[in-house]
């Protein structure tokens, strides 16, 4: 778990009426490199601007 730097459980994220992210788990160790990919206009940026608790 040392080299662990980010991990996210069970992220939901909506929009107003709209889902946009849901369930989602990640875990991110040191070293490692993650990309968000999509298609144009499939919310890619918005999840970056999400707010974490």
């Amino acid at each position: 778990m040392k080299d662990e730097l980010l991990r996210i459980g069970n992220l939901y994220v909506n929009a107003g009426d709209k889902e946009i992210l849901k369930g989602i788990n990640l875990k991110i160790n040191k070293g490692e490199i993650h990309v968000i990919m999509g298609p144009n206009g499939s919310r890619k940026n918005y999840n970056c601007k999400c707010h974490f608790k």
